[in-house]
C-alpha cells in the first residue's frame, strides 16, 4: 500500500508540472486523478454525488447529493453548450456559478473572497486553490460521467508556482477533442463568491502571475 501511495504521489507531481493524458469517466480516473482524493481521503465523484472541498486543503468536507431537479438544472444550464466548444465552456462556468451558489446554502462560503489563502483569516468559510482545484475537477467529472461533454474531457490538474518562493496555484483542466487538442482551465479561485470563473488556455495560464 505505501509503494501504491508513493507511484500514485509521483504521478500526481509530475501531471501538476509536465501535463498527462486526459482522464476519462468518473469510473476509470487516472493515476493522477486518483490520487488527488486519495491523498485527501475522499470518495471520488459518481453519477450521484460528488465532494465539496473548503476550509483549506481540503480541511473540511461534504458530499454534494445531486436531487433530480439539480440534474435538470445542470443539463439545462449545458445545453446551451451544445453548438461548439467556446459555448461549451461558457455552459461549464454557469454551471460552476451554479455550484458555488448551491453548496455556499450547507457551508457558508457565500463571503467568501478571491485568491484566498492562509494570509486570509476565515479559513472555514472560503476555498484556497486546493479547494477549487478538487471541487473544479470533480463537478467536471460529474458533467463528463452525466454525457454532458461534447467537446472536451476532464484532464489531470495543473499547478505553477516556484517552490519557497511563489505560493502554488492549481487549477481544474480540459482537453478538447479536437484535433488542436487545447488544454483550457476553469478556475474559480481568482473570483469572489458566484462571479464567472476564469476560463482561459493552459499556455496563457501557466504564464501568468
Amino acid at each position: 500500500m505505501m509503494r501504491y501511495r508513493l507511484q500514485l504521489a509521483c504521478a500526481l507531481a509530475m501531471s501538476l508540472m509536465f501535463g498527462a493524458d486526459p482522464g476519462t469517466a468518473a469510473t476509470k480516473l487516472s493515476a493522477s486523478l486518483e490520487y488527488l482524493y486519495a491523498q485527501a481521503e475522499l470518495e471520488p465523484p459518481n453519477a450521484h454525488q460528488m465532494p465539496v472541498c473548503y476550509g483549506f486543503g481540503c480541511r473540511r468536507r461534504i458530499y454534494l447529493v445531486f436531487s433530480a431537479a439539480e440534474r435538470a438544472t445542470i443539463a439545462n444550464l449545458m445545453s446551451n453548450g451544445r453548438v461548439s466548444a467556446a459555448e461549451e465552456r461558457k455552459a461549464i462556468q454557469q454551471v460552476f456559478v451554479w455550484f458555488d451558489r448551491r453548496v455556499a446554502r450547507e457551508i457558508g462560503t457565500d463571503k467568501r473572497v478571491a485568491n484566498a489563502d492562509i494570509r486570509t483569516f476565515d479559513a472555514d468559510h472560503n476555498f484556497d486553490c486546493w479547494d477549487t482545484m478538487r471541487n473544479g475537477t470533480s463537478m467536471l467529472l460529474v458533467l463528463q460521467e452525466w454525457g454532458l461533454l461534447h467537446f472536451h474531457t476532464v484532464a489531470d490538474p495543473r499547478s505553477r508556482g516556484i517552490p519557497l518562493i511563489q505560493l502554488p496555484h492549481n487549477t481544474p483542466v480540459l482537453k478538447e477533442t479536437a484535433a488542436n487538442g487545447t488544454s483550457w482551465v476553469v478556475d474559480m479561485w481568482p473570483v469572489a463568491f458566484a462571479h464567472t470563473p476564469d476560463v482561459m488556455t493552459l499556455d496563457k495560464w501557466m504564464t501568468e502571475d
